[in-house]
C-alpha cells in the first residue's frame, strides 16, 4: 500500500504578478490531498473519489489515452508519464481524499495532479524518483500545457516543493527554498464563486496592454529593471488610471523584494509580515479591484480580533483570503466565521511526501 500526500498553497507576495513575468513568494499549507492505493491483478486503473461521490476507471495502455472530458487530469497525468518513458503493466486501485478548499484559490487541482504524478511514478514498472521541482513542472504540463489553458507554474511548484519558496519565471524557472520562522495563519473561504473572467480583464489584460503602450515610448521597458523613482517620466502619455495601475504593479514588485530580503536574512518580525501582507492586499483591492465586500468584512473582523495583517488569495473576485495570526488564532477564526466565512487554522507545511 502506498500513500502520497501534497499540500495546498497560499501566495504570500507577488499575487497577480507571475503572468507578468515577475517573481512570487508562495507557501504550502497544512490542508492536503492524498492518494492511497495498491496494484491490481488486471489492466484497470480504478480511482475512488469519495469526497465528491464519484469513481473513475481507465484501462492501462502503452500509448496515450484519449481525453474524455475538458480537464481530464487523471488521464493527462498518465499520458505525461508515458511521455517520460514510464510504463505500467499492473492495474492500480486507489482512493483520493483531501481537505483543501475547492475552487477557492488554494490550488486544490494542482495539488491533486502533483499527488497523482508522484503516486503513479512510484507504481510504474520502472519507478522514477522525480525531484519535487520536476514533479511541479510535470504537473504544470499535465494541467495547463496539455489542455492549452492559461496559467503559470506557481501553484504546481509551491505545492510540490513545500514550505515557503521564492519562484522566478523569467528568463527561466528557478525555485529557492526559504526557511522563515512563521507562526499560525487563518485561511478563510468567502464561499463566494470567483469572477475569474472579470478579474482577468482588470488585473491581467489591462496591465499587459499598459506594458505594450509603455514600450511604444520606451522600447527597453521592463518591469524587472524599471526604477520606481523613474515612473514620473511616463506621466505625459499615461492616463491617471494607467499611471495608478503601473504604480501599484511596481509597488507590489518592491513589496516582494522587501519581504524576500527579510526572509533571506531571517529577520522578518511578525508585525512586519502583517504590514507587508496588508499593503499588498490594499493594492490588489484598490487598483486591481479583485476583492469583494464580504472578503473586506472578513479581513476587518480578523484584524479587529488580533490578526496582524492579511490579503486575498488567488485570482480573487471571491474565493479565499488569509490572515497572519500567530497569537490566539482561534479567536481570529471565530471572528471570520461570524462575518460569514469558513475558516481553517493553518501552518506552513512540507511539500509532496510519500507516507
Amino acid at each position: 500500500m502506498l500513500t502520497i500526500s501534497t499540500p495546498g498553497r497560499i501566495c504570500l507576495f507577488g499575487e497577480h504578478q507571475d503572468y507578468l513575468g515577475l517573481p512570487v513568494i508562495a507557501a504550502a499549507i497544512s490542508r492536503r490531498v492524498q492518494i492511497t492505493g495498491e496494484h491490481r491483478n488486471d489492466k484497470k486503473i480504478i480511482i475512488h473519489l469519495p469526497d465528491i461521490g464519484s469513481e473513475l476507471q481507465m484501462e492501462l495502455s502503452d500509448s496515450r489515452l484519449p481525453y474524455l472530458e475538458k480537464r481530464d487530469y487523471f488521464r493527462s497525468g498518465y499520458n505525461i508519464l508515458l511521455d517520460k518513458g514510464l510504463r505500467f503493466s499492473k492495474g492500480i486501485e486507489c482512493t483520493v481524499n483531501g481537505n483543501i478548499p475547492i475552487n477557492s484559490g488554494t490550488s486544490s487541482s494542482s495539488a491533486l495532479l502533483v499527488t497523482w504524478l508522484h503516486f503513479l511514478s512510484k507504481m510504474a514498472d520502472n519507478p522514477h524518483d522525480f525531484s519535487a521541482k520536476e514533479l511541479g513542472e510535470l504537473a504544470f504540463v499535465a494541467e495547463v500545457a496539455e489542455f492549452g489553458e492559461p496559467g503559470g507554474m506557481m501553484d504546481h511548484l509551491s505545492t510540490a516543493i513545500g514550505n515557503a519558496v521564492y519562484l522566478e519565471f523569467d528568463p527561466q524557472v528557478t525555485a529557492e527554498a526559504l526557511q522563515p520562522n512563521l507562526g499560525t495563519f487563518v485561511l478563510a473561504d468567502s464561499i463566494e464563486p470567483k469572477d475569474t473572467i472579470g478579474v482577468l480583464k482588470r488585473a491581467k489584460f489591462a496591465r499587459l496592454e499598459l506594458i505594450e503602450k509603455i514600450k511604444q515610448q520606451l522600447p527597453d521597458f521592463s518591469l524587472h529593471t524599471f526604477g520606481t523613482a523613474d515612473k514620473e517620466q511616463l506621466t505625459p502619455f499615461l492616463s491617471n488610471d494607467e499611471y495608478a495601475l503601473l504604480s501599484g504593479t511596481l509597488r507590489n514588485r518592491d513589496i516582494l523584494r522587501e519581504a524576500l530580503e527579510l526572509f533571506r536574512s531571517q529577520s522578518m518580525s511578525d508585525e512586519q509580515l502583517g504590514e507587508l501582507l496588508s499593503e499588498h492586499h490594499g493594492i490588489l483591492r484598490d487598483l486591481l479591484q479583485i476583492s469583494t465586500p464580504k472578503i473586506e468584512r472578513m479581513l476587518a473582523a480578523a484584524i479587529e480580533s488580533g490578526a496582524l495583517g492579511g490579503k486575498i488569495n488567488g485570482s480573487g473576485g471571491g474565493g479565499c483570503m488569509f490572515v497572519y495570526a500567530p497569537n490566539d488564532p482561534e479567536k481570529v477564526a471565530d471572528a471570520i466565521d461570524k462575518a460569514g466565512g469558513k475558516s481553517y487554522i493553518i501552518k506552513i507545511d512540507r511539500g509532496t511526501t510519500k507516507i
